[in-house]
Formats: C-alpha cells, sequence, structure tokens
C-alpha cells in the first residue's frame, strides 16, 4: 500500500490531504478545524483528521509532498536581488524560513505530538504552480489537456502554461513576479475598501453594479504581450520581499498595501472598510472585473497557441473567478474545463500528493474527482450524543420523511440548516454543509442577509439545479458541479428564481447530479416536484466564520441565528417561531 500526505503550511489555505494507492481518501482545510479564516500556519489537525479518517498513522507514510519548492526558478529571484539590492536581506530571510521544510520530520513532530522515529517517510518539494495544475489535471479523466495557472504568486511565479499529457505536465512559459494578475486584482480591491485575505470574491459580485467609466486607466494598468502581460509598475508599490503579504503570529493573512499614489491622484482618497459604496466604487470594481477578463482570455488564447486542444485543466487564486470562467467557453477556443473546488492554495495539499502519485512514483492509476466530499462526516450516534448536549426539541426521521419535511419547509419560505454526509473540500458549500432557501421566495435574498449571512445587498446567491434540468434554466450547456462558472438565466426563468438572479441576470450555479451526491439531488427533485422549479438556494453553512465542521458548530450557528429549521443527519429541528419576522 502506498501512503502519501500532502502539505500546504505557511501559506494561505494550510490544508493536508491522504492518498492511498493514487486515490485521495481525505482532505480538509485547517481553517475549517482550528476556526481562523484562510489560516496559514502548520495544518496539524488536518494532517491529524486526514490520517485519522484513512485509518492511518504518521509511521504508516511514505511520501510527504509539500506544495512549494524554494529551490525553484532561483535564477529569477538572483536577477530580482542583483537589480534591487536593497531586497537582498529580505529575500535571504524570506529563504532561511523556506529553509524550516528542510526538517520537515521535525516540523511535523513538534506540531502534531509524536515521536519522529517513527517516520519513514521521504520529502518531495512540489513547485506551487506545479501541484496546481497536477490538483486540477490530475482530477481530471483526460489523457490530454493544455493546464494554466494564475494567482498573487507562489515560488516567484504569477501564472503557468503547461502541456498535459498522460502522467506527465510540461511547463511551457511561466510569468515570474511582480507581474501578477492576482496581485493586480487585490490591489484595486484593497482601494476600495475590500483589503482583507479572500475579498475578491465580493468584488467579482459588485462588478455589474457598475459602468465603463474608467476604461483608460485600467486598460493601461496591465499591458497584454505577446508572451503574457506585464504591470505597469505606475500602478503598484515596488515589490517588496514579502510579496505583499505576510503571516501574523495567530496564522492569519495580512495583506499590506499594493496601490501606487496613483489611484489616490486619479480617483480621490480609498474607500474605508465598511463606509458607503459610492457610484465610484462600484465603477472602479467593474473597470477591474473587465480588464481581468480581457487579459485572462489573453492568457489562455495564447496557451491555446501552444496547446491546440479543447480542453484545459485551471487552478490558482484567480481560477476561482467564476464570471470569467463562465465566459471563457464562448470567448476562447475552450470548451471544456477542469477546475477542482479547491482551485486556491487549500488545493496545494492535494496537487502535491496527486503529481507525487503520477508524475514522481508513476502508480498508474488514474483517478476522475466525481465529487467534493473528503471531509469529516459523522453518524447518527455521534450526532444524536452530540445533541443531547443541549435542551432542543427534534424528531428523527426516515430519508423518505427528512426529504418531505425539508422539501415542504423549503416551499414555504423557511431558511433551512442542512448538515448531511462528508464535507465538502474547497471554499464552496456543496449541499452537505449548506444553508438551503426558496430561489424564488419574495425577499429571499433580504431575508436570508437580515437573519443570518449579514451579507452587503449587492452579493448573489448561489443556485443549485438538477443537472439535467440546466440547458432549460441557463444559457450554456458545461457543467459546473463545484460552483465555479456564472452563466445567463434564461429570461423566463429569472422571475422565478429572483432571489439568485444577479443584477446582470446571471447566477453561480451548482449543478447536481445523483451520482455526485444522492441525498441533495433527491432533495431538490422533491422540491421541484411541490414548485415545478428544480433549483434550491444554496449558500454556506456559516455566520461570518469558516464553514462548519462539527455537529455542535452546526447546532450552535442555529441557535444563535434567525435560522428556521436545522437538518442535521436524521435530525430534523424546528424553532416555535420558525419564519416570523423579528
Amino acid at each position: 500500500m502506498s501512503v502519501i500526505l500532502g502539505i500546504n503550511s505557511n501559506h494561505a489555505g494550510s490544508s493536508a490531504s491522504v492518498v492511498v494507492d493514487g486515490i485521495p481518501v481525505a482532505a480538509i482545510a485547517e481553517e475549517r478545524l482550528n476556526r481562523i479564516k484562510y489560516f496559514a500556519g502548520f495544518p496539524a489537525l488536518s494532517i491529524t483528521r486526514c490520517l485519522e479518517i484513512a485509518g492511518l498513522n504518521l509511521s504508516d507514510v511514505e511520501h510527504v509532498a509539500v506544495g512549494r519548492d524554494s529551490s525553484a526558478n532561483l535564477h529569477k529571484k538572483l536577477e530580482f536581488a542583483i537589480r534591487n539590492p536593497a531586497k537582498l536581506l529580505n529575500l535571504a530571510s524570506i529563504r532561511r524560513k523556506s529553509k524550516a521544510f528542510d526538517d520537515l520530520e521535525t516540523m511535523i513532530a513538534d506540531h502534531c505530538g509524536v515521536d519522529k522515529a517513527s517516520f519513514r517517510f521521504k520529502q518531495h518539494n512540489v513547485e506551487h504552480h506545479l501541484a496546481h495544475t497536477a490538483s486540477a489535471y490530475f482530477a481530471s479523466e483526460w489523457e490530454h489537456s493544455a493546464g494554466i495557472t494564475i494567482d498573487g504568486s507562489g515560488d516567484f511565479v504569477s501564472c503557468l502554461f503547461t502541456e498535459c499529457e498522460g502522467n506527465e505536465i510540461r511547463p511551457i512559459r511561466k510569468v515570474f513576479v511582480p507581474h501578477s494578475l492576482g496581485t493586480f486584482y487585490t490591489a484595486v480591491c484593497q482601494f476600495i475598501g475590500y483589503g482583507k485575505y479572500g475579498d475578491e470574491g465580493k468584488v467579482m459580485g459588485l462588478a455589474p453594479l457598475g459602468e465603463d467609466t474608467y476604461r483608460d486607466f485600467f486598460e493601461r494598468a496591465v499591458i497584454p504581450t505577446e508572451k503574457g502581460f506585464d504591470l505597469n509598475p505606475d500602478y503598484f508599490l515596488p515589490f517588496g520581499a514579502n510579496q505583499g503579504m505576510e503571516i501574523n503570529e495567530n496564522g492569519e493573512m495580512i495583506v499590506h498595501r499594493l496601490y501606487s499614489d496613483l489611484f489616490i491622484k486619479t480617483f480621490g482618497e480609498p474607500r474605508e472598510r465598511h463606509s458607503e459604496i459610492t457610484k465610484r466604487d462600484e465603477d472602479i470594481s467593474f473597470g477591474l472585473q473587465r480588464v481581468f477578463e480581457d487579459r485572462y482570455m489573453h492568457l489562455l488564447r495564447l496557451l491555446h497557441k501552444e496547446v491546440p486542444v479543447t480542453r484545459v485543466s485551471m487552478a490558482g487564486g484567480c481560477a476561482l473567478n467564476s464570471v470569467a470562467n463562465g465566459k471563457l467557453l464562448t470567448e476562447t477556443p475552450f470548451r471544456e474545463t477542469c477546475i477542482q473546488p479547491a482551485a486556491g492554495d487549500d488545493g496545494l495539499a492535494l496537487g502535491a500528493a496527486l503529481y507525487v502519485s503520477n508524475s514522481v512514483l508513476k502508480e498508474g492509476v488514474r483517478w476522475k474527482m466525481e465529487n467534493s466530499y473528503l471531509g469529516d462526516e459523522y453518524s447518527d450516534d455521534e450526532i444524536r450524543n452530540e445533541i443531547a448536549k443541549y435542551d432542543l426539541e427534534f424528531q428523527e426521521l426516515t430519508r423518505d420523511e427528512l426529504l418531505e419535511r425539508t422539501s415542504e419547509e423549503i416551499k414555504n419560505g423557511m431558511v433551512v440548516g442542512w448538515f448531511q454526509g462528508r464535507m465538502e473540500w474547497g471554499p464552496r458549500a456543496l449541499g452537505n454543509r449548506s444553508i438551503l432557501a426558496h430561489p424564488g421566495f419574495p425577499n429571499m435574498k433580504d431575508i436570508l442577509n437580515a437573519r443570518i449571512k449579514h451579507r452587503e445587498a449587492f452579493r448573489p446567491f448561489a443556485p443549485s439545479v438538477l443537472a439535467e434540468r440546466q440547458t432549460d434554466l441557463f444559457e450554456h450547456d458545461h457543467p459546473s458541479p463545484f460552483m465555479l462558472h456564472v452563466y445567463k438565466i434564461k429570461p423566463e426563468w429569472r422571475e422565478r428564481l429572483s432571489a439568485v438572479n444577479h443584477v446582470d441576470d446571471t447566477g453561480r450555479l451548482q449543478t447536481v447530479s445523483r451520482t455526485e451526491n444522492p441525498l441533495y439531488y433527491d432533495l431538490i427533485t422533491a422540491f421541484d416536484r411541490k414548485t415545478g422549479i428544480p433549483v434550491i438556494l444554496n449558500t454556506s453553512f456559516n455566520e461570518n466564520e469558516p464553514i462548519v465542521c462539527k455537529p455542535s458548530e452546526a447546532i450552535e450557528c442555529y441557535l444563535r441565528t434567525r435560522m428556521d429549521v436545522l437538518v442535521i443527519g436524521s435530525f430534523f429541528f424546528k424553532k416555535p417561531d420558525a419564519g416570523e419576522t423579528k
């Protein structure tokens, strides 16, 4: 038996995975367990829990794959140091921190509380963008595809073109820092008051409210070239050794200012976080997203010239831009995408492990990701023991009763917490750790925001749609099982899907098949029978925190919010005042 432990550590999205005989059996982001959003420290809890799920110990691990390689791209780092001698000491400091992984045995032993004398693993450092590519390509059944990864940066690279064939990933071209579409997006987000790590998705939702007022300004910010693109240095502060980010003592990502004074000279003072969003801010977000999409498509067209196929494997934080992903299918020569749900840096743990299995060990086992459910799972007995700690009335229902009661409550406008099966891998709730609601109930979007989510009014909620009904409701047929594509909603459905229809008549859909998630599929089917709508509104089960992982976290969220119903395993809870306006 071959056992590979994958790790993303000391980087945003700290995580772990376990791959046994070429097949992933568990993958979890550390934030789900320690409750620190985008945690960037060591994934001790994830390592321990993934091994527990696999029924293994650290002594069983034969290979540890780390999604970073400090020795990669040394020539570019040296070039940068020579041109910027003031940064030489800072780069040396980063190199020293990276070399901590040279003693990975001690690091794992100290953080996980085990004796390293029992270890027998071989360490593999996989370059950041290779691990990203592997997380997508080796999650597909394809034998040949183009590959592209785009993000802020990793191992001194912000974009990698590859050709993926068989068990090999062949690098073709790299874009090196400081040139980075991720940096561009984050810098503009900062200026309009969204400066926390991970805020970029919010601004993607704001963009359709704006107009193309600042076209000339944004066109000059990112210059397309024959090999990729360049950032205009006038727009950004000089590239620093920490690449604009650092990790604080709590393992949280801190993003330093990236934009230059040119923004202030052009637009005035930056928006303060939580202050009113003005027309200027909407138009800036529109300009940002438009230019991002244009350069995204430019990179994909360049890639297609190098690898003229119709399939593309995609990863990196920028691959979470679901609006761009929906458009690339009609604006580039690519017709199929493979993007696994943890496309950001949390996915490095899985990607590094899959790279070692396929490209290093050549195990000859090809895994296709059929669903995202690689996390924790709790039995009804475990859930019952947790419920006993609370003074709550509940009913234990059969499967059919559960589906009937839950679909009826959603039909009647109740807000339902839905906690079932194994937790999702990646940042999206995909029907196992979800809050569910009627997608066309009057004012449902406002109800969810007022009662639970407390999000900005412009941010859309997502529709989960029966896979076979996708083309009845949406203007594209490419599946989106991991909620990573945005498509136009057909005109005749927009009013009936008012709570998930964004201002530009789009939806970030999740297509649901019965093979992927039988229980969730059957729930949507039951709701469809009652309403004629094959869609349920789906948002993450949380309240300004990482998505719930444990039954106790689901119960606590249910109790402290104005959620009406909780369905956890076979157990059904409903508040006496459910549905009442408070």
